[in-house]
């Protein structure tokens, strides 16, 4: 793209990647679900997928520019947006500052989960790091309607990651590398709960200081979340796919 400032530039190149890896690791829906990211600047401007492209199709270049109200930047067809991405993206770049990347999908094992009664059960070290800070948004239909943006904005409360109920996942991050982060392990340890139940035998759950415990150690980490993990993904792509940062 022309004159795009380097800094743009670089979150236009971590979402386009996030886009891809999220298709390389299954967890997209043809051509639904959506991952965003807050443009620099005061202006509530966040980029999102073109409405027709499927994840593995996305670049840096291709991803539209939206403004608070889901008005596209750019006026041409390929700037068509999902509606019910922008109600969803919009509520959370809106309410929370330190949210600079939204993340949502609708894979088979979180899907299930979120049909579940008892939600995310700490199971495994990965579910473990999530423990106590999983929230919950009953699911009102297609999120169409802008007066949902209140009530997912306050049920995802001050938390990183929560379950649609019916619906899917919804992860939140400081960063790109943070969000994807949080997006891939809640997926991992949706997908070993249902390993787990699906066995024929008796599920233990540890106890909650256990669990607290081990949440409060991942919380702990040095480094920026997820960051060493992303650059490393970031190296694979340009390996496999070096046309995302087009």
């Amino acid at each position: 793209m022309r004159n795009v400032d380097p800094q743009e530039w670089e979150v236009r190149c971590d979402l386009a990647a996030a886009y891809r890896l999220i298709a390389h690791f299954g967890m997209d829906d043809l051509i639904f679900t959506h991952l965003s990211a807050r443009l620099p600047g005061k202006e509530h401007r966040f980029l999102l997928n073109p409405y027709g492209l499927l994840f593995d199709e996305i670049t840096a270049s291709s991803l539209v520019t939206v403004d608070p109200d889901g008005h596209a930047i750019e006026k041409d067809e390929e700037s068509k947006i999902n509606n019910a991405g922008f109600t969803i993206h919009s509520a959370v770049h809106m309410g929370r500052d330190d949210a600079q990347c939204v993340m949502h999908t609708h894979t088979t094992a979180s899907m299930a989960v979120a049909a579940q009664e008892q939600g995310l059960l700490p199971l495994n070290q990965m579910s473990m790091q999530f423990f106590g800070r999983v929230r919950y948004h009953d699911y009102e239909g297609i999120a169409l309607d802008l007066d949902e943006r209140e009530r997912l904005l306050r049920d995802l409360g001050e938390s990183d990651v929560m379950i649609l109920k019916h619906h899917g996942l919804l992860t939140t991050g400081r960063t790109v590398a943070e969000a994807f982060y949080n997006m891939y392990y809640m997926e991992q340890a949706c997908r070993l709960q249902l390993a787990a139940t699906q066995s024929g035998q008796k599920v233990t759950v540890p106890p909650d200081d256990v669990a607290e415990h081990t949440a409060q150690q991942f919380g702990r980490t040095g480094t920026a979340k997820g960051q060493r993990p992303w650059t490393a993904l970031r190296r694979k792509l340009d390996r496999i796919s070096p046309d995302y940062a087009t």
